[in-house]
């Protein structure tokens, strides 16, 4: 079925370790007689049949991620949700008609429930139709309400049929992210062990890449940004790090010189990957690059009107409760607007991220990376608020490294900036805050009121 070639791998490395799951070891061998346990599990006992859309519900634990390939193998349409998610879970179920909820808890024991949902979307009906598994993954939508991307998930996984290196990897991301599960999938379909936690703190991540000599950390920027100001890293051996990639949101320059600098002996790689089409090969101009060049088998990319298109033999299906996202001919439309240079792309940012200052248009993270750049700055998020005259404003929180005078930080600041920026976006109004909040997946979000 859709997972034998992994099967297949796990039983020629069946004494090596797969996973660590909050410090605790599981073979190859143990993940297949898990997954073989919950197969029976779904049909005998739980009457889950073929073909079921299935919540489930937890982190990267050894039983929710058997729990996820047994369903695959079972050709379900699986909703990965994240345990330590703000989202509604009951309004997910409903959007995605959930016929099913497997939660997993904190002690990694499943609990699974009917919810009397009738599942019967058009795309669905046609990953039934294939007899393939499938995937729905949410991400944010304009109205507030998330938008459900549909995968026939077989699509996804053939990718992983191509054996490539695998390092010793912590798997950072989210669950219900996709560049968590691709993270997952990469490591294990290559035979390699994957460290997975709940505890995401700067500390512990560090920790974790002493003791289990942890060779790619993927992650974001704010979260390596963090690891910067908490200094953990200074309090750990991280020399078996080869690699750090990062994405899911704009890298300062400023914040990618200071990780080069710290970490000479890494090397720094950017990714880019999307839920609606999945994650693209990528490769930087160098490692202080921001260019990189962006596609790989069963990519193309193209740009129309400064917007990145992308189509791809993984593209969704579409979206359960918004409109087709895609042009005429097939391609994606992200909404990043990007730079060209040849053959190397740089993402200037979302285009519905842009704040309309009197008809200019201004990206946010242009000023971020200039406030970064003044002494004693930590980190600094930039928004928009409503002005009567301009349309907007532009407003900054910035976090310190030191105790400042408010006023005389202020007044550097503004002068700061106007030898680098144009009035128009320089911040009329700047906060200092001791934190700058940031979600569940490590993207930093404003005190905006």
């Amino acid at each position: 079925m859709h997972i034998d070639f992994l099967v297949s791998g796990f039983e020629k490395s069946r004494d090596k370790t797969a996973l660590i799951c909050n410090d605790r070891k599981y073979t190859f061998g143990n993940l297949i007689d898990s997954i073989y346990f919950f197969k029976k599990e779904l049909s005998a006992k739980q009457n889950i049949p073929s073909g079921s859309t299935v919540l489930l519900e937890g982190d990267f634990t050894f039983n929710t991620i058997s729990l996820f390939l047994a369903l695959t193998e079972n050709n379900c349409i699986i909703v990965p949700l994240n345990s330590s998610s703000k989202s509604d879970r009951t309004e997910l179920a409903n959007i995605s008609e959930s016929e099913y909820v497997i939660s997993v808890n904190g002690s990694d024991e499943a609990e699974f429930k009917k919810t009397g949902i009738k599942s019967s979307h058009e795309f669905i009906n046609k990953i039934r139709d294939r007899k393939n598994p499938g995937l729905i993954l949410f991400s944010s939508g304009t109205s507030g309400k998330p938008k459900a991307a549909v995968h026939d998930f077989s699509g996804l996984l053939k990718k992983f049929r191509t054996k490539r290196e695998a390092l010793i990897t912590l798997n950072f991301l989210l669950f219900d992210h996709w560049g968590g599960l691709n993270t997952l999938f990469h490591t294990l379909s290559n035979s390699g062990t994957t460290v997975a936690t709940a505890d995401r703190s700067p500390d512990n991540i560090c920790r974790l890449i002493e003791e289990h000599k942890i060779e790619l950390l993927p992650s974001s920027p704010t979260f390596l940004n963090l690891l910067l100001i908490s200094e953990a890293y200074k309090r750990y051996d991280l020399k078996s790090l080869k690699i750090i990639s990062y994405g899911t949101e704009s890298m300062s320059p400023v914040t990618l010189r200071k990780l080069n600098s710290e970490f000479p002996f890494v090397k720094f790689r950017q990714t880019y990957g999307l839920i609606e089409t999945g994650v693209l090969r990528t490769k930087s101009k160098d490692d202080n690059s921001l260019w990189l060049k962006l596609g790989g088998e069963g990519f193309d990319v193209r740009v129309r009107d400064s917007i990145l298109q992308i189509k791809s033999e993984s593209n969704i299906l579409g979206y359960m409760n918004y409109p087709s996202p895609f042009t005429e001919d097939g391609y994606f439309i992200t909404g990043d607007e990007v730079e060209t240079d040849g053959e190397y792309y740089r993402i200037l940012g979302r285009k519905s991220e842009q704040i309309n200052i009197g008809g200019e248009k201004v990206y946010p993270a242009e000023i971020e990376n200039v406030i970064r750049e003044l002494d004693n700055v930590a980190d600094a998020i930039v928004y928009g608020e409503k002005n009567p005259v301009t349309g907007n404003i532009i407003c900054a929180d910035v976090r310190l490294i030191k105790d400042e005078n408010a006023s005389d930080f202020r007044v550097r600041l503004k002068k700061f900036c106007m030898t680098k920026l144009r009035a128009f976006k320089i911040p009329s109004r700047v906060k200092i805050l001791e934190e700058i909040k940031f979600s569940e997946r490590f993207k930093r979000t404003s005190n905006k009121s």
